[in-house]
């Protein structure tokens, strides 16, 4: 992919390289125009249909429209090992349509055919155009495949309500050819606006210990500031994620280049952020920081038999790391960085989630502030979220709403010119 200035936009003049797995459904017949669509917009497409697939629309129409031949087997072109040089060198791999049993074979990692040894030799981005009766969809098993899919990466696109096959209609209809394929653009030209730049991200939860044995913490689990990273980071931006409390499994599919520090406290991630912060371009507080912490932390664990029925904590105020962060930027009268906060709220409305959100970004005074709503079944442990992005002053720049990958890419999107205009100053 081509690079670009920070603070610009776009993508390659040249096309991607696109496989466009194609699974055993009526809705097979949508996706022929959704070929026709990208390779009409330049890009090299290879159809790998299954052998299901075909028995809807042959190998003749694959071939004509992707101008590039089609197999479904392992065993053609074996000198150059084809099955696994198409995931290989593919920038965007779609699925349309994706049927119940695909579903299953992706998450478990099967792959006795083409599209299977395609799908797990690559790590471009996989995008999903799920199509099957409302029951399948429904089913228990297909929703676990989902999620363990969505929670590997892989983006879902519908399935749709609408007519099905036969008199059936409901949830399970294939998104229209146009849709998956503004989409897949989307998703496959990733424009490098960020290169030459250093980002620096936080996320998880701080924890703030009690005793050896416990400690006060809450419930982040750190994928939205993982995601803010990770798109930083394919934007071509340097990247440091200050990793508070992240799971290990949670940090595995990051890209090598992004350089992970882990921390425990408000006051370990205050120090962290502090050492990094002159070099930085731009600081994401993605985070969940303590608001307070223990006064006096025990040697040794409190034991219910010495407290008695009741424990006292006496509890004082951590410090503000990014008003901190805020305020060292105006003693030292630069530009940089750009400062990003977070806002989770327990609401009731969006209007009232708005009127908080401008309420901290008044008392932080940062350059964006990402709000977002969350509750007992919301926000935080959870693969979608909904952020409102509130500019500094106040005012709604945009909202996102869906899978948290989808919503750090909104920010990033409104974090790149705010970059662009310090890096001006900076010239």
């Amino acid at each position: 992919m081509g690079e670009h200035p920070p603070g610009s936009f776009g993508c390659d003049d040249e096309g991607m390289k696109i496989v466009v797995g194609v699974t055993g459904g009526i809705a097979a017949y949508k996706t022929v125009h959704l070929v026709r669509l990208m390779v009409k917009a330049g890009h090299t497409v290879t159809v790998v249909p299954t052998e299901n697939a075909l028995e809807f629309v042959g190998k003749p129409t694959w071939e004509a429209l992707s101008r590039n031949p089609v197999t479904t087997s392992v065993h053609e072109d074996v000198p150059e090992v084809r099955h696994v040089r198409l995931g290989q060198e593919a920038d965007l791999i779609v699925v349309a349509p994706a049927t119940a049993n695909t579903l299953a074979k992706m998450a478990a990692g099967i792959a006795d055919d083409l599209l299977g040894t395609t799908l797990i030799a690559s790590k471009a981005p996989v995008l999903v155009a799920p199509a099957m009766h409302t029951e399948m969809w429904q089913h228990a098993s297909t929703q676990a495949n989902v999620h363990t899919l969505r929670e590997r990466g892989v983006h879902f696109v519908g399935p749709e309500a609408g007519e099905l096959t036969g008199a059936d209609s409901g949830l399970g209809r294939m998104t229209e050819p146009e849709q998956i394929f503004e989409r897949a653009m989307a998703l496959g030209s990733v424009a490098q606006d960020l290169t030459g730049c250093r980002v620096l991200v936080t996320a998880g939860g701080t924890r703030e210990p009690i005793d050896p044995v416990r400690y006060i913490g809450n419930r982040s689990s750190g994928r939205q500031g993982i995601e803010v990273a990770a798109e930083a980071a394919r934007r071509g931006a340097a990247v440091t994620l200050i990793a508070a409390n992240i799971e290990q499994r949670l940090l595995e599919g990051l890209a090598s280049s992004i350089e992970v520090s882990r921390v425990g406290s408000t006051a370990e991630l205050e120090a962290a952020v502090h050492l990094l912060a002159a070099s930085a371009d731009a600081i994401v507080m993605a985070a969940a920081v303590s608001d307070y912490r223990v006064a006096e932390v025990a040697d040794g664990k409190l034991r219910k038999a010495d407290q008695g029925e009741s424990l006292h904590l006496n509890l004082v105020e951590n410090p503000d790391i990014l008003r901190g962060l805020v305020d060292a930027r105006g003693s030292s009268n630069l530009a940089k960085p750009v400062l990003v906060g977070f806002a989770a709220e327990t609401v009731a409305s969006d209007e009232e989630l708005l009127e908080r959100g401008r309420a901290k970004l008044a008392r932080k005074g940062c350059d964006l502030l990402a709000v977002n709503a969350v509750g007992w079944s919301q926000g935080f442990e959870k693969e979608h979220n909904h952020l409102w992005l509130l500019e500094a002053g106040g005012s709604l720049m945009g909202q996102a709403e869906g899978p948290k990958g989808e919503t750090a890419r909104a920010l990033v999107d409104a974090l790149v010119p705010l970059i662009g205009e310090i890096k001006g100053l900076a010239l």
